[in-house]
Protein backbone atom coordinates (compact mmCIF):
# COMPACT_ATOMS: atom_id res chain seq x y z
CA UNK A 1 0.00 0.00 0.00
CA UNK A 2 1.22 3.46 -0.78
CA UNK A 3 1.41 6.32 1.66
CA UNK A 4 -1.43 8.12 -0.12
CA UNK A 5 -3.69 5.09 0.19
CA UNK A 6 -2.92 4.76 3.90
CA UNK A 7 -3.64 8.46 4.42
CA UNK A 8 -6.95 8.16 2.57
CA UNK A 9 -7.91 5.12 4.66
CA UNK A 10 -7.05 7.02 7.84
CA UNK A 11 -9.19 9.98 6.79
CA UNK A 12 -12.16 7.72 6.04
CA UNK A 13 -11.71 5.94 9.36
CA UNK A 14 -11.70 9.30 11.18
CA UNK A 15 -14.90 10.28 9.34
CA UNK A 16 -16.54 6.94 10.22
CA UNK A 17 -15.55 7.23 13.90
CA UNK A 18 -16.81 10.81 14.06
CA UNK A 19 -20.15 9.86 12.51
CA UNK A 20 -20.53 6.93 14.92
CA UNK A 21 -19.75 9.27 17.82
CA UNK A 22 -22.38 11.74 16.62
CA UNK A 23 -24.93 8.98 16.15
CA UNK A 24 -24.52 7.56 19.65
CA UNK A 25 -24.50 11.03 21.20
CA UNK A 26 -27.74 11.82 19.38
CA UNK A 27 -29.30 8.52 20.53
CA UNK A 28 -28.29 9.36 24.09
CA UNK A 29 -29.84 12.82 23.85
CA UNK A 30 -33.11 11.45 22.47
CA UNK A 31 -33.16 8.76 25.16
CA UNK A 32 -32.68 11.26 27.97
CA UNK A 33 -35.48 13.41 26.59
CA UNK A 34 -37.94 10.60 25.79
CA UNK A 35 -37.51 7.91 28.44
CA UNK A 36 -39.97 8.01 31.33
CA UNK A 37 -37.94 7.75 34.54
CA UNK A 38 -34.58 8.40 36.13
CA UNK A 39 -33.41 4.80 35.89
CA UNK A 40 -33.99 4.55 32.14
CA UNK A 41 -32.42 7.94 31.56
CA UNK A 42 -29.37 7.04 33.61
CA UNK A 43 -29.01 3.83 31.61
CA UNK A 44 -29.10 5.54 28.23
CA UNK A 45 -26.84 8.34 29.40
CA UNK A 46 -24.22 5.91 30.64
CA UNK A 47 -24.36 3.50 27.69
CA UNK A 48 -24.90 5.56 24.55
CA UNK A 49 -23.10 8.68 25.75
CA UNK A 50 -20.02 6.65 26.68
CA UNK A 51 -19.99 5.11 23.21
CA UNK A 52 -20.47 8.51 21.56
CA UNK A 53 -17.63 10.07 23.50
CA UNK A 54 -15.48 7.00 22.94
CA UNK A 55 -15.86 7.06 19.17
CA UNK A 56 -15.30 10.83 19.11
CA UNK A 57 -12.13 10.61 21.17
CA UNK A 58 -10.90 7.69 19.08
CA UNK A 59 -11.32 9.90 16.01
CA UNK A 60 -9.34 12.66 17.71
CA UNK A 61 -6.57 10.26 18.69
CA UNK A 62 -6.38 8.91 15.15
CA UNK A 63 -6.32 12.43 13.70
CA UNK A 64 -3.53 13.87 15.86
CA UNK A 65 -1.52 10.69 16.34
CA UNK A 66 -0.43 9.07 19.58
CA UNK A 67 2.18 11.66 20.48
CA UNK A 68 1.13 14.45 22.83
CA UNK A 69 -2.56 15.30 22.38
CA UNK A 70 -3.41 11.87 20.99
CA UNK A 71 -2.03 10.17 24.09
CA UNK A 72 -4.04 12.54 26.27
CA UNK A 73 -7.21 11.77 24.33
CA UNK A 74 -6.64 8.04 24.88
CA UNK A 75 -6.26 8.69 28.62
CA UNK A 76 -9.43 10.77 28.56
CA UNK A 77 -11.19 7.93 26.73
CA UNK A 78 -10.18 5.49 29.47
CA UNK A 79 -11.31 7.97 32.13
CA UNK A 80 -14.73 8.35 30.49
CA UNK A 81 -15.15 4.58 30.13
CA UNK A 82 -14.58 4.21 33.87
CA UNK A 83 -16.44 7.24 35.23
CA UNK A 84 -19.63 7.44 33.12
CA UNK A 85 -21.05 4.04 34.13
CA UNK A 86 -19.88 4.58 37.71
CA UNK A 87 -21.66 7.93 37.94
CA UNK A 88 -24.86 6.50 36.43
CA UNK A 89 -24.76 3.65 38.95
CA UNK A 90 -24.27 6.09 41.84
CA UNK A 91 -27.20 8.23 40.67
CA UNK A 92 -29.50 5.21 40.26
CA UNK A 93 -28.50 3.81 43.63
CA UNK A 94 -29.11 7.15 45.36
CA UNK A 95 -32.53 7.37 43.71
CA UNK A 96 -33.38 3.85 44.82
CA UNK A 97 -32.31 4.58 48.39
CA UNK A 98 -34.47 7.73 48.37
CA UNK A 99 -37.46 5.60 47.42
CA UNK A 100 -37.95 6.74 43.83
CA UNK A 101 -40.02 3.99 42.23
CA UNK A 102 -39.06 2.84 38.73
CA UNK A 103 -41.60 3.33 35.95
CA UNK A 104 -43.55 0.20 35.04
CA UNK A 105 -45.79 -0.68 32.11
CA UNK A 106 -49.21 0.89 32.59
CA UNK A 107 -47.91 3.54 34.97
CA UNK A 108 -49.48 6.92 34.20
CA UNK A 109 -46.44 8.94 35.27
CA UNK A 110 -44.57 10.15 32.28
Amino acid sequence: MTAAALEAARVWLVVALTLLGLFFSFVSMVGVLRLPDLYSRAHTASQADTLGAGFGLAAVALTVGLAGAGFKSVLLLFFIFVTNPTAAHAIARAAFEEGIVPWTNGDERR
